[in-house]
């Protein structure tokens, strides 16, 4: 296969670009995340979503420790090509490291805080060992 459709992404400076993990029956927005060429690539290899971890500096396999992994249904790209959206079907029911269904779980009051309002489904300490 030729890499053309890589080569269409709009790469930043530091070779990433933004990638964004939405439920695919339900069209919410799970988790954002990074990716590299070669996480791209490899998530359309395997089916699975690969990332780029910035924090440890090495491609992150969603899952791989938690074992909810992130099956690809859809991948797309915005108008400017720099922006991924991958449509996903969450094994395990949580893409969060909190044990939440999503990341996106904090929820603006207009007071001024940011409170949770999405609830924990499993303890993170019984997740991650």
């Amino acid at each position: 296969m030729s890499e053309a459709w890589l080569d269409a992404v709009a790469w930043d400076a530091q070779g990433l670009v933004p990638a964004i993990a939405q439920d695919a029956e339900t069209g919410e927005v799970l988790m954002f995340a990074w990716m590299n060429r070669d996480a791209l690539a490899r998530t359309v290899a395997t089916g699975e979503a690969v990332y780029f971890s910035r924090s440890r500096g090495r491609l992150w396999h969603k899952g791989e420790e938690s074992g909810h992994i992130q099956k690809v249904r859809e991948l797309r790209i915005d108008c400017d090509n720099d922006v991924v959206l991958l449509k996903i079907e969450q094994i395990g029911g949580m893409a969060c490291h909190t044990g939440r269904r999503s990341c996106f779980f904090q929820k603006y009051f207009a007071d001024g805080r940011w409170q949770a309002v999405d609830p924990v489904l499993k303890d993170p300490k019984d997740i991650y060992k």
